[in-house]
């Protein structure tokens, strides 16, 4: 899951352009909030905009869209742009940055852990939601061909194997990343990147046990016998 303002976990390659900045519990509770999330992808991809713009295309109420982007300016994530600004509308831009959120170092604090649920929950909803909407359209035979969409529950791994896999993954999408910007053409369109690698819930793992009797692979977890013919005796 990440994109040049969302990274959580790991670290991606350096990026000299975009510092990076780790998430605190005062910065993280500013950004537990679905709107506030969409808001800094919206200013990220397309560049500064006023309140009314992404009121606009968020489909929310100036007013309110207007209170969520001082949240954010006031907690450094974006800041005023003086060359676009009038008296009566403020442009806004996002702050060059990347957000690095380890939630391992929130375990010890009830209400931080709770907003870092919040913001990774309007993440993960944001990824699935561009899976899908990619997926319901046509973008031609090439990119059909191109996109992919996969995943193995079959791993097992420790902590430090799994660390490593992320990194070098992260690696790769930044070495092609790279590349791509090196050498666009006439065909290139923005992409999304989705690495997720996770361990699996304990209740998910356990139901992954075919000697758990609550398994569905389990041979002896088997529908309780019903009859044949269920239909009323005939009146004799």
């Amino acid at each position: 899951m990440t994109s040049p303002h969302h990274p959580v976990g790991v670290p991606s390659t350096p990026d000299p352009y975009r510092p990076l900045r780790h998430l605190d519990a005062r910065g993280l509770r500013a950004l537990a909030h679905p709107l506030r999330v969409r808001i800094l992808e919206l200013l990220d991809r397309h560049g500064p905009a006023t309140s009314t713009t992404l009121a606009r295309r968020l489909g929310e109420n100036t007013g309110t869209v207007s209170w969520h982007l001082r949240h954010l300016a006031d907690h450094g994530f974006i800041t005023e742009d003086p060359t676009r600004g009038t008296r009566r509308e403020r442009w806004w831009a996002p702050t060059p940055s990347r957000l690095h959120l380890e939630t391992a170092d929130l375990a010890d604090d009830p209400e931080t852990r709770t907003a870092a649920a919040v913001y990774v929950d309007a993440l993960l909803r944001r990824a699935f939601d561009r899976a899908a909407r990619s997926y319901a359209a046509d973008p031609g035979d090439a990119w059909r061909r191109a996109r992919t969409t996969s995943e193995r529950t079959d791993l097992a791994m420790t902590p430090a194997q799994l660390a490593a896999l992320n990194t070098e993954l992260a690696d790769v999408v930044a070495r092609h990343a790279t590349a791509a910007a090196d050498a666009p053409g006439p065909e290139t369109r923005p992409v999304a990147v989705q690495i997720q690698a996770f361990p699996l819930a304990p209740d998910e793992s356990a139901l992954d046990n075919p000697d758990n009797p609550d398994s569905p692979d389990n041979p002896n977890n088997t529908a309780p016998d019903t009859p044949d013919d269920t239909s009323p005796d005939p009146t004799p």
